[in-house]
């Protein structure tokens, strides 16, 4: 299965691509990391350039992997309407770009991340990228933290999808 992870900003955009199958002889999973970085946008862009650009950089992504499923960190603002709004805006091109390519798209909150690869609600964000490295057989953490989002909501995804619980955006 190929997932592209998604943790959306307007300027900071982090993007996944993850292929996950079971090991052969086990009932285990295995990972690799197929493409991985940041998107960034500039606040001296107009806001059309900014959306454009990430939507046309996502669009690059589900046609060059073909993934069976966008995964996007679902996102809570308490107080922060401006930065919702914004960040409101990355997401409405990730969804465009998904609904043009027939991909559906699944949504996981930063709890169900953490309980899907660190095995509890609580992990600290680190605890987080270095399971993302750990199951991705890497050699360093991913950074900045926005790649190390995009790539862990796509495992989160895979972990999920396997067992039937995927959570329809």
């Amino acid at each position: 299965m190929i997932v592209l992870g998604i943790d959306p900003g307007i300027t900071h955009l982090g993007l996944g691509v993850v292929e996950v199958n079971r090991a052969e002889g086990r009932g285990t999973l295995k990972a690799r990391l197929l493409c991985g970085e940041v998107v960034r946008t500039s606040h001296k862009e107009r806001p059309q350039e900014r959306v454009g650009r990430i939507h046309a950089r996502v669009r690059e992504a589900l046609l060059a992997f073909h993934p069976e499923a966008l995964a996007v960190e679902e996102q809570y603002f308490y107080r922060q309407n401006e930065l919702a709004y914004k960040v409101g805006w990355a997401l409405g091109a990730v969804l465009v770009a998904a609904y043009e390519l027939g991909v559906p798209v699944y949504a996981y909150g930063p709890m169900q991340v953490k309980q899907a690869l660190a095995g509890h609600g609580h992990a600290t964000k680190e605890e987080v990228a270095l399971m993302v490295r750990s199951l991705l057989g890497l050699e360093e953490t991913p950074k900045p933290s926005h790649l190390a989002d995009a790539l862990a909501i796509a495992l989160t995804h895979a972990f999920y999808a396997r067992l039937g619980a995927g959570k329809s955006f």
